[in-house]
């Protein structure tokens, strides 16, 4: 009989005004009295709506009724079996919009912690450091991956389990993509993500780093070198600016080059010599994840005021509410309904204030959200003496200007079918480099699909 009791077991999380000077792991994890307790809860319904919302198509009432029977190792092998990446998925994936949007349980009440859950079968996994990877017998076909992000990680691994000869090239020094160069460490630890790698090395996936596709090797080299399909999972690593006066002021970053030099090349850390400018005031424009992101980390990185800029209103605001929530605890400000028109100069070179004009929503435009709308005679300005520009990202064309036969949109975004088809045979994309900039499972599930699109393609069929 499932506990009926309508909330969720609450996750336990750091002291919000100690957490805010450090980067230690915010969500602390369920107990295994937690964890049980929170997984009596389903209702181990026959039709399992969850799954639909799962992108990469998880057993969720098979792994929770493991965990209700005291087997989370149990539970990880089934969640292991199609989501290659559970202890990043458990921590960064949007489930309030997919496994835990369809549960039953959030008609009268609220879903049952299904990534809370997941979490917590990845971390007991990581804990008893028990590992049953064998790698597959090679079946003699090798395949190249552009890219360690989600995508590629999933493809590379997908395809090894399938017995492909995987290599994963990788630009930055380091394998992970935007999980170790975006997602700050009190979000996604990076030792996480170094484990989730090793388990696919294990698996047979070799990586190679400093790997830049486009310049030490092309998409050309990758089949010279004996390569017989090749994945492009390289990201959407461009980013995108306003076009306002004032942009190219010193103290003017994109959430990009902020969150790499702080996550990838460790800038909060002493012992690391990686330059950042420590600002008192910072003022964040955008209000996704990556925003939030960004304002946090100014938080840690010593900042007396943080304070997000939003066009639109807390209805409107497409971050997830729990990183709203952490932010808002931390003490991060939200100006929201209005929207920079320049960046102020003090004088030599440097930011010094940012002026801003009040918004008011109109009209949904081609996004159904409302448009904002200035509202005339509001403008008024905010101290700052730096800028994070936090507005989204699109691909970086140089994959695209260096490859012959692949056909891209004006934002540079690679055309790929469904399965990751492109217009180039034996070439396939997956993730950002398709989409533009969206969560991480959605990358997952596209490289889940082009392997198997892979797969298909070298079977001749």
């Amino acid at each position: 009989m499932a506990d009926m009791r309508p909330t969720k077991i609450p996750m336990p999380e750091t002291d919000p005004i100690r957490r805010a000077g450090n980067f230690e792991e915010v969500a602390l994890g369920y107990s295994e009295a937690d964890a049980a307790a929170e997984a009596a809860r389903c209702l181990d319904c026959k039709n399992a709506p969850c799954m639909r919302g799962c992108p990469v198509g998880v057993h969720i009432p098979d792994f929770i009724r493991e965990i209700r029977n005291g087997n989370p190792e149990a539970a990880y092998e089934i969640i292991h079996s199609t989501n290659l990446l559970p202890a990043v998925c458990g921590r960064v994936c949007p489930q309030e919009n997919q496994c835990e949007g369809k549960c039953v349980r959030g008609i009268k009440g609220e879903p049952v912690g299904i990534g809370a859950l997941e979490r917590f079968a990845a971390d007991r996994h990581r804990e008893s450091r028990q590992s049953r990877t064998v790698p597959s017998q090679k079946n003699g076909h090798k395949v190249a991956v552009v890219g360690s992000g989600p995508s590629g990680l999933t493809c590379a691994g997908s395809l090894a389990r399938m017995g492909y000869d995987v290599t994963v090239y990788e630009a930055f020094h380091k394998a992970g993509g935007v999980l170790v160069y975006g997602i700050p460490e009190f979000r996604l630890p990076k030792q996480i993500v170094e484990e989730e790698i090793e388990g696919l090395k294990a698996l047979g996936v070799s990586i190679v780093t400093d790997a830049i596709i486009g310049r030490t090797l092309s998409v050309d080299d990758l089949f010279s070198d004996g390569a017989e399909a090749v994945f492009i999972g390289s990201g959407a690593g461009l980013p995108q600016f306003m076009g306002i006066p004032g942009e190219n002021l010193l103290g003017v970053f994109s959430a990009n080059e902020y969150l790499t030099r702080i996550n990838l090349m460790k800038a909060y850390l002493p012992e690391y010599d990686t330059p950042i400018k420590k600002a008192k005031h910072i003022a964040v424009v955008g209000g996704g994840n990556v925003a939030m992101d960004a304002a946090r980390c100014a938080k840690r990185m010593g900042a007396d005021e943080v304070t997000i800029i939003y066009r639109r209103g807390m209805e409107e605001l497409p971050a997830r509410r729990e990183e709203v929530h952490h932010a808002m605890a931390e003490g991060i400000r939200f100006r929201l309904l209005c929207n920079p028109t320049k960046i102020l100069d003090d004088g030599n070179g440097q930011v010094s204030a940012v002026e801003c004009i009040e918004m008011e929503l109109g009209e949904p435009d081609a996004s159904g959200r409302r448009r904002p709308v200035p509202k005339q005679g509001s403008e008024f300005t905010l101290d700052a003496d730096a800028v994070i520009i936090a507005i989204g990202t699109i691909p970086n064309p140089l994959i695209k200007s260096t490859t012959s036969g692949l056909e891209t949109t004006p934002k540079g975004c690679i055309v790929a079918d469904e399965a990751g088809r492109t217009s180039r045979p034996g070439v396939f994309a997956g993730g950002d480099a398709v989409t533009g900039a969206a969560t991480v499972i959605l990358a997952m599930e596209a490289g889940k699909k082009a392997a198997a699109a892979i797969d298909e393609y070298l079977r001749g069929n």
